[in-house]
């Protein structure tokens, strides 16, 4: 019964946030700062699922200006609990076949994301070129996923080397994020504990360089999966022992 009710109710948040971000992105559509605003209230659904979210961030990170972030993509739920960990003046980058998902869609466009083709490898390949270039002219920041799938609980994934190529070109460094694992939610209980989103600290990608992109895009693939398990392990640990507290 608890699981049909939040089910309800997450559809019921998300599709009035949807209609009402599209309402205010009418009046300043594809502004930068627009999914900053919507994935606030995105973020607050995880209090319907019982779940607490932690977002760290280092100081290094707090005032960095334009970079590309780059974080792990596991399942549908990211899009509340990663929302908690938006920064202001980002973006994100999609499928172009989000558009065409009813409210998501619409409300995903008119917020400023990219959509790209991912079925068209040149398209793709141009893609890169153009984010890169949005990031130089708007002066905001991307938000990518370099699996480039979700995991479902299957840990980190390879990286791809796309978010690497597109920093380098607009010259701006890479922040990874290190999400612990959300495939242990269970909508049929109360409590689903504790996720923790970490920042890490920014990767530099050295101009023309070939092979800087790929040391990058492996040395970010190294600390997201050390940080994965730490973290996961923190997280379970925090809801032991919030759970021995209850029975005490």
């Amino acid at each position: 019964m608890l699981a049909v009710l939040r089910i309800i109710l997450t559809t019921l948040a998300l599709v009035i946030i949807c209609i009402c971000a599209c309402i205010y992105c009418l009046f300043k559509p594809f502004h930068k700062n627009n999914v900053y605003v919507v994935c606030g209230y995105l973020g607050k659904v995880t209090k319907l699922i019982g779940l607490d979210v932690e977002v760290r961030v280092p100081e290094s990170v707090k005032n960095i200006g334009p970079v590309v972030y780059i974080c792990n993509h596991q399942n549908t739920w990211d899009m509340f609990t990663l929302a908690n960990a938006m920064r202001e003046n980002t973006v994100t980058v999609g499928k172009k076949s989000l558009k065409w998902m009813p409210f998501f869609g619409q409300m995903y466009w008119l917020t400023g994301n990219v959509l790209i083709d991912r079925k068209n490898k040149n398209k793709a390949k141009g893609t890169i070129e153009q984010t890169a270039n949005k990031i130089k002219n708007d002066k905001l920041s991307i938000w990518l996923f370099p699996e480039g799938t979700r995991s479902y609980g299957k840990g980190i994934l390879p990286f791809k080397t796309g978010a690497f190529r597109t920093a380098q070109q607009a010259e701006v460094p890479v922040v990874p994020i290190c999400a612990s694992s959300s495939n242990d939610i269970q909508l049929n209980r109360w409590n689903n504990g504790k996720m923790i989103i970490e920042f890490q600290e920014p990767i530099y990608v050295e101009k023309d360089s070939k092979e800087s992109v790929k040391a990058a895009t492996q040395r970010a693939h190294d600390i997201t999966r050390e940080r994965f398990d730490v973290l996961n392990e923190e997280a379970r640990a925090a809801f032991s022992n919030e759970s021995k507290e209850k029975v005490l």
